[in-house]
């Protein structure tokens, strides 16, 4: 499903999922589609209300962790939009995030704190997540002694992260700013896992990615979103196996039923799958935000 920039805005590029358009000389307009993709590739189908779900959820998320760290939202209402933004206010509405310019910090920021995914099969073969020794008879999607960061480089589009090891990061940014990176994604995990274990929702994982504004650091992007975030339902954990997740799950297991070698372009999607993965992603905004998604889409 390619990227369609609306009409008469500086359109600067589009990512998989997020389009990003100039706003002056200090501020961007990033703005969530509901596009999809497995494996880094779109599907051609799109998931109605992804879009508003993630920036809902990351609305959410950058106030609610303010005290720990700034970020680059300044606004989700596209009242505060120029005038040529507000001609397309209808499919804006929920789904855009005004925020300051930053220089991204080429990495990016993962936690895990349970052992799962590449995370897994790594341990299984070498006893270690990202190069990290871990104590030996751990199972799969095991809570780990303590959450651990595990960098990975930004890939290009179409193209995987590449996990790096703390010493990678530090060489590049220095041993201060890479030590804050470290710091403040655990101080963000820890916070981000105690409120979705309030909810009843497990944080298994995450990735942050942060910014410079003026040399101080500022969380950006999304944050904390079932595309970034893996989420689990608590009461369906167990030791050994792997819970469904809050997340597009759906998408995934459906694409590689259908024998797809991964490779662009991604199948279409069945209208259940469509609807299934939906329900997914409003529940998670409902049980992490205690609201109704109906009252983001009045507000947002």
């Amino acid at each position: 499903m390619a990227p369609d920039p609306l009409d008469g805005l500086p359109h600067l590029r589009s990512g998989k999922v997020r389009d990003l358009y100039e706003v002056d000389d200090d501020h961007l307009l990033l703005v969530a589609s509901d596009r999809v993709s497995t494996y880094d590739v779109v599907h051609p189908t799109p998931v109605p209300d992804k879009g508003r779900v993630l920036t809902g959820l990351s609305a959410f998320w950058f106030e609610r962790l303010g005290d720990i760290v700034d970020h680059h939202l300044v606004s989700t209402s596209v009242a505060d939009l120029p005038v040529p933004f507000q001609r397309h206010a209808d499919h804006l509405h929920g789904r855009s995030m005004l925020c300051r310019r930053v220089d991204i910090v080429a990495f990016e920021c993962v936690v895990r704190g349970y052992l799962v995914g590449s995370g897994w099969q790594e341990y299984r073969e070498q006893g270690t997540v990202c190069g990290l020794p871990l104590p030996d008879g751990l199972v799969e999607a095991a809570q780990l002694p303590e959450p651990i960061f595990t960098p990975a480089t930004k890939a290009e589009a179409g193209d995987h992260d590449e996990n790096v090891s703390f010493e990678v990061v530090a060489d590049a940014l220095g041993d201060d700013l890479a030590g804050r990176l470290r710091s403040l994604s655990l101080e963000l995990y820890a916070a981000g896992a105690a409120h979705a274990a309030e909810r009843g929702i497990i944080l298994a994982d995450t990735k942050f990615e942060f910014g410079l504004i003026d040399g101080r650091l500022v969380l950006a992007d999304e944050v904390l979103t079932p595309d970034s975030s893996r989420y689990w339902p608590a009461d369906a954990w167990e030791p050994g196996t792997v819970p469904p997740s809050f997340d597009k799950q759906y998408v995934r297991d459906f694409a590689t039923s259908t024998g797809w070698d991964k490779r662009p372009p991604a199948p279409a999607l069945p209208e259940e799958v469509v609807t299934a993965t939906r329900i997914r992603y409003v529940e998670a905004y409902e049980r992490l935000t205690g609201e109704r998604f109906d009252a983001w889409l009045a507000r947002g």
